[in-house]
C-alpha cells in the first residue's frame, strides 16, 4: 500500500476504487492509503472463492481443472460481474479490516464505453454487498489527470493517454470535460501475446503469458539484467521442458508494432483536436501513465513519432485512484463526480 499525504478529508468512509483489467486500486480516506491488488479470482469446483488478488495470481496457468483462476475484468469493462462482485467484497473487507462499514463509493468508470457498460460499473458497487451510502462516478481520464497533478478544471487542452493491461485510453480534457477520447485494445496483455508469439516463431518454445509479463517488466530496467532473461517452457518438437535465452534487442524488435498501433492512434485523436486545444498540448506535450505505460521504449517511440515532449507520471499504476483521492478530498473537484443510477434503465 502506497501512502498519500492530505487533509480536510470529505467522510472518513470514502472510498476510491479503479477496476483494472489486471490491477484493482482502493484509496480509503480513514487510511489515505491505496491498495494494489492483482483483479484475479480463483474458484474450486465452480462454487468456492478459495483465493483472490495476488493470491490467486500466483495460481494462474498453475491449478488443476476443478480450479478456475479468471479476472472478471476486461478491456475495462465488467465480462463477469457475479465473480467480480465477490472480488469487490473481500477486497474491502481487507481494505476496512474486518466488518463492512457504510460508505461512499467513487468508481472510475472509462470514456469510449456504453451506457450498458456504464450502468454495469453502479449494478457491481451497489449488489456486491459492501454498504454503499453513495456512489459516484469519475471519468477515468479526468481522474488519470488529476492524479498527474493537472488542474483539469482551466480551459486548457490536456493529451493524457493511459496504457493499461487490455486498453489503451487516449484522451483530450478541457475544463473538467472529455472533448474527445478513444479506446484501443492494446496494451500489457497484448505485449505479452507478441513476446509469446516472438519466442515460439524464433525458438520453437512454448512459454506462458505469467513468464512474458515478468520478461517485459524485467527489461523495462536492462541495468540490472545485462539485458538477457532466460525463460523456462515446452519445446515444440520435443515436448520437453527448456530453456532459452531472450535479449533485450528481441524483445523490444517483437514490441515495435504494438507501439505503432498506439502512436496511430494518438495521430488520428490529434487530427480531430480543435486548433486552440492542440497549441496547448503542443505547449505542455502528452501526458503518459498506465501501468503498461512503463514499458522500455513506449515513451521514446512517442515523442519521436509524435514530436511532442512526454510528461511520465511518477505513479502510473495509481494515477486514476489518485485522482479520485483528490475529488473526495478536495471541494473544488467534487463537481466532477456524478450519479450513474439512472444509466441503461
Amino acid at each position: 500500500m502506497g501512502l498519500l499525504s492530505g487533509k480536510n478529508l470529505v467522510s472518513s468512509g470514502s472510498f476510491a476504487i479503479d477496476l483494472g483489467t489486471n490491477n484493482i486500486k482502493i484509496y480509503s480516506s480513514a487510511g489515505e492509503r491505496i491498495m494494489v491488488q492483482k483483479n484475479m479470482i480463483a474458484i474450486e469446483n465452480k462454487k468456492r472463492m478459495i483465493a483472490y488478488g495476488d493470491a490467486a495470481y500466483e495460481m494462474f496457468e498453475k491449478a488443476p481443472g476443478n480450479i478456475s483462476v479468471t479476472a472478471p475484468m476486461s478491456s475495462g469493462v465488467i465480462a463477469d460481474i457475479r465473480n467480480m462482485e465477490q472480488l469487490l467484497k473481500a477486497f474491502m473487507q481487507e481494505v476496512q479490516g474486518g466488518p463492512l462499514r457504510p460508505g461512499d463509493y467513487f468508481i472510475a468508470i472509462p470514456t469510449d464505453v456504453t451506457e450498458v457498460e456504464k450502468r454495469a460499473f453502479y449494478d457491481l458497487v451497489r449488489d456486491a454487498g459492501i454498504r454503499a451510502r453513495k456512489i459516484m462516478a469519475v471519468e477515468k481520464a479526468i481522474a488519470d489527470g488529476l492524479g498527474m497533478g493537472i488542474d483539469v478544471k482551466n480551459s486548457q487542452g490536456v493529451l493524457v493517454v493511459d496504457v493499461g493491461y487490455d486498453t489503451t485510453e487516449i484522451s483530450i480534457l478541457s475544463l473538467g470535460g472529455i472533448v474527445l477520447s478513444r479506446i484501443i485494445k492494446v496494451g500489457g496483455h497484448v505485449f505479452d501475446a507478441s513476446i509469446v508469439s516472438a519466442v515460439r516463431r524464433e525458438f520453437n518454445l512454448v512459454i506462458g503469458m505469467k513468464t512474458a509479463e515478468s520478461v517485459r517488466i524485467a527489461f523495462n530496467d536492462i541495468t540490472q539484467n545485462e539485458g538477457k532473461a532466460v525463460v523456462y517452457g515446452r519445446d515444440i518438437v520435443t515436448g520437453l521442458p527448456m530453456e532459452r535465452t531472450l535479449t533485450h534487442d528481441f524483445v523490444s524488435e517483437s514490441l515495435k508494432e504494438n507501439f505503432r498501433v498506439i502512436v496511430d492512434s494518438i495521430k488520428l485523436i490529434l487530427e480531430r483536436t480543435p486548433p486552440e486545444l492542440a497549441a496547448d498540448i503542443y505547449r505542455h506535450g502528452l501526458f503518459l501513465t498506465g501501468g503498461a505505460s512503463q514499458e522500455e521504449g513506449l515513451a521514446q517511440e512517442m515523442s519521436n513519432e509524435i514530436r511532442l515532449a512526454v510528461n511520465l507520471a511518477e505513479s502510473p499504476v495509481n494515477s486514476v485512484a489518485l485522482g479520485i483521492s483528490q475529488v473526495i478530498r478536495k471541494s473544488q473537484y467534487r463537481s466532477l463526480a456524478y450519479t450513474i443510477e439512472g444509466l441503461g434503465k
